[in-house]
C-alpha cells in the first residue's frame, strides 16, 4: 500500500477502480449493464438521470485477457504524462486534462456513436500526448520497437484488427480529445494568437496539495508553487501562476543562495 500512494494520484486511481469495476463485472458479482454508458438513461427527465455512467463507463474494460491489458496501457502512458510532462507542472493540471478529454469522448463517442465504454478512448488520449511530449522516443510495443510518434496509431490499428470497425471509431475519439486540447492550450495560443482558456481553478490545486512556497517533487525535478500575483484589472483577474520546474532534482538540499567555487 506505501508504494500505491507514491503513485501518480490520477491514474493510479483510474486504474486500480478499473481493474476492480471489470473484474467485478466480468466475475458475475455485478452487473455491468449499470455501469455502461446509455444515453437515454442519462440524459432524461422521465425518470432520475443515472450520471453516474458517465464516469463508470471509464472503468469498464474489454472481457478476458484485456482487464489486463487495457488497465496496462491505460497506467503506462498516463502515468508518464502525469510524473513527466510539461505540459502539467501545476498540481491539478492533469486532473483538469482528464477531465477535458474524458468530457470530449463522452459527447462524440458515448452521445454520437453510441459507445458504452469510454477507456480505450482514454488510454489512447493519453499515449497520444505521450507521443507528442516524446515523439523520438522508443516504445516497446509487443515485440515491436518504434518511435513513440506511431503508438497511438499501433493502439488503434490493434482494436481495428481485434475488435472491428466500430470499436476503433470509438477509439479514435481519445485522440481527437486529446489533439483537441493540444491545439486549444498550446497550438492556437502559440502560434495563433489566441488565449487559452483551459486552466486549472485554484480549488483543484489544493485538492492536489498545493500551498504558496510548497515544493512539489516530480518524476523530472520539482516544481515551487509560488504565492500568486494578480495580473490585469478588475473583478475578473486572474492570479497568475508563479510556479516554476527545474529539470533536475535539487541535490544540494536547499533553494538558497549558493557560493562562487572556491570561496570558504
Amino acid at each position: 500500500m506505501d508504494v500505491f500512494w507514491t503513485l501518480p494520484p490520477v491514474t493510479r486511481t483510474i486504474t486500480a477502480l478499473a481493474v476492480s469495476v471489470s473484474a467485478l463485472g466480468y466475475g458475475g458479482i455485478i452487473s455491468l449493464s449499470q455501469y455502461v454508458f446509455y444515453s437515454p438513461a442519462v440524459f432524461t427527465i422521465k425518470a432520475v438521470p443515472q450520471a453516474w455512467r458517465i464516469f463508470t463507463a471509464f472503468l469498464i474494460t474489454k472481457p478476458k485477457f484485456a482487464i489486463l491489458l487495457d488497465p496496462y496501457f491505460l497506467y503506462q502512458y498516463g502515468s508518464s504524462i502525469e510524473r513527466e510532462s510539461t505540459r502539467f507542472s501545476q498540481p491539478g493540471d492533469f486532473f483538469v486534462y482528464t477531465l477535458f478529454v474524458g468530457s470530449v469522448i463522452v459527447g462524440l463517442a458515448g452521445r454520437l456513436l453510441n459507445a458504452y465504454t469510454f477507456l480505450p478512448a482514454l488510454s489512447l488520449a493519453y499515449a497520444y500526448t505521450f507521443a507528442q511530449d516524446n515523439p523520438s522516443r522508443q516504445v516497446s510495443f509487443f515485440i515491436v520497437n518504434f518511435d513513440a510518434k506511431y503508438l497511438p496509431f499501433a493502439l488503434l490499428f490493434m482494436t481495428f484488427i481485434i475488435d472491428g470497425g466500430e470499436p476503433a471509431l470509438a477509439q479514435l475519439t481519445g485522440l481527437v480529445a486529446a489533439h483537441l486540447y493540444d491545439f486549444l492550450t498550446r497550438i492556437w495560443p502559440t502560434f495563433g494568437g489566441g488565449k487559452n482558456y483551459i486552466f486549472t481553478p485554484q480549488i483543484v490545486k489544493r485538492w492536489f496539495g498545493a500551498t504558496a512556497g510548497s515544493v512539489q517533487n516530480r518524476g523530472y525535478g520539482h516544481v515551487v508553487q509560488g504565492r500568486g500575483r494578480a495580473t490585469g484589472t478588475g473583478a475578473g483577474a486572474e492570479p497568475a501562476s508563479a510556479g516554476r520546474s527545474t529539470g533536475v532534482s535539487n541535490a544540494w538540499g536547499g533553494l538558497g543562495p549558493g557560493r562562487r567555487l572556491g570561496s570558504d
